[in-house]
């Protein structure tokens, strides 16, 4: 865990190389439901105006316990990415 610009932020060291993760920002949601994503993390993301985002939830001991916010075309390259070498492997046999 460190501080950079007063944001904290933690990185951690693995075998596929370095991740960090940062508090962005703390946002609240209102009355239905909805909430605003921050215009800085915006345009650090380069999400624009109706572009579509996939909201994947992990869970622990039967609850959600965090929410992630991936660009809905980034998902589908990373998935296109897992699955082709299983389909190649099963198509090839």
């Amino acid at each position: 865990m460190g501080e950079e610009n007063g944001d904290a932020y933690c990185c951690l060291t693995g075998g596929r190389g370095t991740s960090c993760f940062r508090v962005e920002s703390v946002i609240s949601v209102d009355d239905r439901g909805q909430m605003v994503l921050p215009k800085l993390i915006r345009d650090r993301a380069g999400i624009a105006a109706g572009e579509k985002l996939a909201a994947v939830s992990w869970e622990k001991d039967g609850r959600v316990c965090c929410i992630s916010l991936i660009k809905a075309r980034d998902l589908t390259e990373m998935v296109s990415g897992l699955l082709s070498p299983m389909m190649e492997e099963i198509v090839g046999r």
